[in-house]
């Protein structure tokens, strides 16, 4: 097993336990994005947003984690 493996399957099992969580950082992050933007780039960071919270939802192989 390779260390990425072993990161991938860290970060897959706290995305299961605080998915929730993670879905709100990364909301909060995107937000934080907009603000300092002005909004220039909001359909960016929105996109973005959804693409990360679909790759880490994603990790095991499940679409069930985040919101």
């Amino acid at each position: 097993m390779s260390v990425f493996d072993n990161m991938k399957d860290q970060v897959s099992k706290q995305v299961d336990e605080h998915g929730e969580q993670v879905g709100q950082g990364v909301d909060k992050a995107g937000d934080l994005l907009d603000e300092r933007t002005g909004g220039q780039y909001a359909d960016r960071v929105d996109q973005g947003q959804d693409a990360l919270k679909n790759g880490l939802d994603g990790l095991d192989g499940q679409d069930d984690d985040i919101s």
